[in-house]
């Protein structure tokens, strides 16, 4: 392990440029201008995994955008770690509140700026550059197969059929996935539980047209009010969701469970002063740890109607939208809560107008037991780069496709993410630290190293 430090240090420059050149790939897959992005960045990995010493690597066709896959067999007797990752990102809207060109990085107050510096390209990247490193100097005590999607930020669909048809070809012992944060660098964690989720979209149409707002307002239904009734009926006052059924599944925790899930380092003041809001919220009786990790929820992530630009244009609008989503905690079924939302959307609305709900993605949650190897692995190489022992963490977020990989597969994940609540995922002016990067990246051999022992 001592080569492989130094050799992280001797090229630790020339990973940074290469993962900016990552970054400057606009690999969006919501949006369909992006398709030919997807490929580009698709043969980029490839070929950057075969200069980090993969024996073969390909870009693979799916019905949506392709996967990379690679590998590298030491020995056919050895244990083989499948490592999972995404090179698709989110898109960048709203641009104006970004300080920086989110395709052009830049390094400032010891951080990556960018989309996808975290989420998931510098977290993918850390993997294929400590390989690298675990190859140069002779190392590498695994075999190791690399599998990277460009699907993930829009449900994965299409991998769920490529592991299906690709079962022999992702046979491993773990599947190792750095796209998950811990709880600080001063304490690591690993993650060990993730929500599921469900993705509704409805709508709701009143009249055939836009009406003059004067000649029709208080006579005909206004699609965007009713919407917005519709929606703040879903949770009540006390943060409590009101879909019939949606809590009848919901794994619920011991007292004592509960006790040492709070025992995690936590500052409300500083959550609160790091997301700028006065108070925090959700459901009654429940701690913000508690809230984001072992209950679900459901938010609106999107809605529109209407007249939005600038001026003024009194009309009912014709339609309103949202997009819904609920993160599910164990042993809730993200099919099960599709049908009773569109069951309960469709009751609560008004003869006056029309609704259309359809379910765009979902997922199961995960927990990663924290007792088998690969974990106990991944402990000891946590504890030897941060000097102290990793907490066990449940995560509010989700990869549906973490769950797929147990049903299909038959294989366990182990989380071992890098990320921080600062850098800003999903957001405007995400960001990913320097020394999370090169961290990473050193600790990733270690995980090999223990693996292989035990």
């Amino acid at each position: 392990m001592d080569n492989v430090k130094v050799y992280i240090e001797q090229n630790k420059d020339r990973f940074l440029s290469e993962l900016f050149d990552l970054l400057r790939i606009p690999s969006i897959s919501a949006q369909s201008s992006h398709k030919g992005d997807m490929q580009t960045c698709a043969e980029w990995l490839a070929a950057a995994l075969v200069k980090s010493g993969a024996d073969r690597a390909e870009v693979m066709p799916t019905e949506g955008n392709p996967v990379v896959y690679a590998e590298k067999i030491v020995d056919p007797k050895a244990r083989t770690v499948l490592v999972y990752g995404h090179y698709d990102v989110m898109p960048v809207d709203p641009l104006d509140e970004w300080r920086t060109d989110p395709f052009e990085p830049v390094v400032a107050d010891g951080r990556i700026w960018g989309r996808g510096a975290d989420d998931d390209k510098g977290q993918l990247y850390m993997h294929a550059k400590a390989f690298e490193a675990m190859c140069a100097t002779d190392s590498l005590p695994c075999n190791v197969k690399f599998m990277l999607e460009g699907e993930e930020e829009i449900g994965s669909a299409s991998l769920y059929k490529f592991c299906a048809d690709n079962k022999q070809l992702l046979e491993a012992d773990i599947i190792l996935v750095s796209d998950t944060s811990m709880i600080s660098f001063d304490t690591p964690s690993i993650t060990c539980g993730l929500r599921g989720i469900t993705y509704m979209q409805v709508e709701v149409t009143g009249p055939d047209k836009d009406l003059h707002s004067g000649l029709y307002g208080g006579a005909v239904a206004n699609p965007a009010n009713v919407l917005t009734q519709l929606v703040a009926s879903l949770v009540d006052e006390n943060g409590h969701v009101t879909i019939d059924g949606f809590y009848d599944d919901v794994r619920v925790l011991t007292d004592s469970e509960r006790t040492e899930l709070n025992k995690a380092p936590f500052s409300l003041d500083e959550y609160k002063r790091a997301v700028d809001v006065r108070d925090v919220a959700g459901e009654a009786g429940y701690t913000t740890i508690e809230r984001t990790g072992i209950r679900p929820s459901l938010d609106v992530n999107g809605i529109w109607g209407g007249y939005i630009d600038e001026g003024t244009k009194t009309i009912i609008p014709s339609k309103a939208s949202a997009k819904i989503s609920m993160r599910l905690v164990p042993d809730q079924d993200f099919n099960k809560i599709a049908e009773l939302f569109e069951k309960h959307f469709r009751k609560i609305a008004p003869r006056s107008v029309r609704v259309d709900v359809k379910f765009l993605h979902g997922g199961a949650p995960y927990v990663s037991p924290t007792d088998m190897p690969a974990y106990k692995a991944a402990e000891h190489a946590v504890e030897q780069t941060f000097g102290r022992k990793p907490l066990p963490f449940y995560s509010g977020g989700s990869i549906p496709i973490i769950s797929g990989f147990e049903k299909i597969l038959g294989i366990k994940s182990i989380l071992l993410g890098f990320g921080l609540s600062q850098d800003a995922i999903h957001s405007p002016n995400e960001s990913y630290g320097l020394d999370q990067f090169y961290r990473g990246i050193e600790t990733l051999p270690l995980f090999y190293k223990y693996f292989a022992e035990m």
